[in-house]
């Protein structure tokens, strides 16, 4: 059976522990350990109660999930007259690797890692400013926009921005998203001061 190989995989990727399973559908801990083991061969009744239940967990841990949910909040912006060197410096020390460019409060354009190595390779790189060598702006939507839409944006753009009625609240990454989409946790860093 191939559903009995993916038992173990399912209940991990889920963050649930073998005894609670056990305990979800009424058998003992090690019994279960011996299915996942391939070690006893289920009945089909007990085999169905086992995937019931991890199905009905993924539901829970897979929400219908919206840009709000996703974003970082911890938005980190900079200024285009901000000198490259700087920007290098604050990317770095956040472990950012895209960051939207702010002028008068409205997103501009944006700076890439890739973007960045371009500008500092040439010899007066560092002392280039933002605005001189920025990308493209970042799409926006706002924080309703369905999950699950973010990802063909994604893979176009290294960013998305969430913004309410024209005001920035937040940047999904394809990091953000797969996370949120696999039901992890977001882990966010302290929040980094903008030069």
């Amino acid at each position: 059976m191939d559903s009995l190989t993916e038992i173990r995989k399912r209940r991990l990727s889920l963050g649930i522990s073998l005894g609670e399973l056990a305990r979800a559908i009424g058998r003992s801990d090690a019994t279960l350990s011996r299915i996942e083991r391939g070690q006893i061969r289920p009945s089909y009744d007990l085999v169905q109660r086992i995937l019931t239940y991890l199905e009905a967990q993924e539901g829970v841990a897979a929400p219908h999930l919206v840009a709000r949910d996703l974003m970082n909040r911890n938005l980190v912006t900079v200024e285009g007259q901000v000198q490259l060197s700087q920007v290098a410096q604050l990317m770095e020390k956040g472990g950012i690797s895209q960051v939207p460019v702010v002028e008068g409060g409205r997103m501009t354009g944006s700076l890439s890692e890739t973007g960045l190595l371009r500008a500092l390779a040439h010899p007066n790189g560092r002392r280039a400013k933002v605005r001189d060598v920025q990308e493209g702006s970042y799409p926006q939507v706002d924080e309703a926009f369905p999950a699950d839409l973010l990802a063909p944006l994604l893979t176009r753009y290294p960013a998305v921005m969430v913004a309410d009625r024209g005001e920035l609240r937040g940047i999904v990454t394809k990091t953000d998203l797969i996370r949120g989409l696999r039901g992890t946790p977001l882990r966010r860093s302290t929040v980094v001061s903008e030069p």
